[in-house]
């Protein structure tokens, strides 16, 4: 198994993943702090909200576990929902800014 191509679809599967209250993805968004994938297909994120009170906090998790979980070459996924560092607009990529109006 390639690993960085698992990699590469794990990061354009994320990119279909919209807050439902802002026109961008969760990547792109900054929410993915941390994306590892070994050789054997496991997968871990750790990904934030970009509030604790966001309406999806409930939902947006498991969906974001479960397209990953659907990828061809994925064996398991742990994905951990974490408040530290807290969320900021700094976090998003230029693109983001771009489209939502910070630059």
């Amino acid at each position: 198994m390639d690993k960085e191509k698992l990699k590469d679809d794990v990061i354009r599967t994320l990119k279909t993943v919209f807050d439902p209250e802002i026109p961008v993805n969760i990547y792109d968004l900054g929410m993915v702090y941390e994306l590892d994938v070994n050789d054997e297909g496991d997968v871990k994120i750790k990904m934030t909200l970009t509030t604790p009170a966001c309406p999806v906090a409930g939902s947006l998790p498991g969906e974001v576990e479960q397209r990953i979980k659907n990828l061809y070459g994925v064996r398991n996924v742990d994905l951990q929902l974490v408040w530290d560092p807290p969320w900021t607009t700094d976090m998003m990529t230029e693109e983001a800014k771009l489209t939502l109006g910070f630059l």
